[in-house]
Order: C-alpha cells, then structure tokens, then sequence
C-alpha cells in the first residue's frame, strides 16, 4: 500500500512547507510502532472552523489546537487531522517555541492518538509529551 499523506486549508491561506520531509517524518513515526500510513489528511483551518468542527462532531463548544477522526484498520494508520493555525500561532508565543516547532509538535500529536496514544488523565499526557518530544527528535535527525 503506498503512502498517502495530504495537506489541505480549510477558510485560511496557510503554505505548508517541506511536505516531502514532513511525510517521510510522519511514516518514520508511524513506522517506529510497526504502523504504516493509509490516508492521512492534515487539515489546516482557523479557531473559528475547528471550534465550529468541535461542536458539530464531538459536541464540545471550546477552541483547541487539533481534532482526530480516526480511520485506522489494524496497523494502517487512516484519518483526518485538523489542526487550527491560530492555536499554533498562540501557543507556540505562550510555550515560547517557534510556529514550525509547535505546528511539528501538533502534527506528531495527531498521528500519535491514531497509534493508539492518549491525553485524557495524568499518566497518558506525560506518555504523550515524551512521544511528542520523540517524534521532534526523530525530525532533527
């Protein structure tokens, strides 16, 4: 099966660079827990579309940086990742860390949680920060 890893906007102008590197990264990841890429789509949109996603999918009404819908069957890894270029924007000035930096860190959350990780109690978040430090690691390589 050949890897497909697809970057969109959604209501924002927005230029992903590197994509090349960034999907060999991303199969990299995947590839270091045996998974292999199916379809996968980042979606980059604005707080106003991903809250608007939030409420309408999840029935959340709250602003996040990324939202999952998973598609995975078995170890193929398959969904869609939206991910709000404004949250990047504003925690990459309120964690002190460059955009490229903080928009890498939320792409790599987003395919962590279709590999099975979680955020939602203590000990999962801190599982999840260390795969995301990982996953930023094996970038820098």
């Amino acid at each position: 099966m050949s890897k497909t890893i697809f970057f969109h906007t959604e209501e924002i102008n927005f230029i992903i660079k590197n994509k090349k590197g960034l999907r060999i990264w991303l199969s990299e990841l995947a590839e270091t827990e045996q998974k292999i890429i199916g379809e996968l789509n980042y979606i980059f949109c604005s707080d106003e579309y991903l809250l608007k996603v939030n409420k309408d999918h999840l029935n959340h009404d709250y602003y996040t940086d990324v939202i999952t819908f998973d598609y995975c069957e078995n170890d193929i890894i398959s969904g869609d990742i939206f991910i709000s270029v404004d949250r990047i924007k504003d925690n990459a000035k309120t964690f002190k860390k460059t955009i490229e930096n903080e928009l890498n860190r939320v792409m790599a959350h987003g395919l962590l949680h279709l590999m099975g990780y979680k955020d939602k109690c203590e000990e999962d978040e801190k599982e999840m920060r260390e795969m995301e430090e990982f996953a930023l690691n094996l970038l820098d390589k």
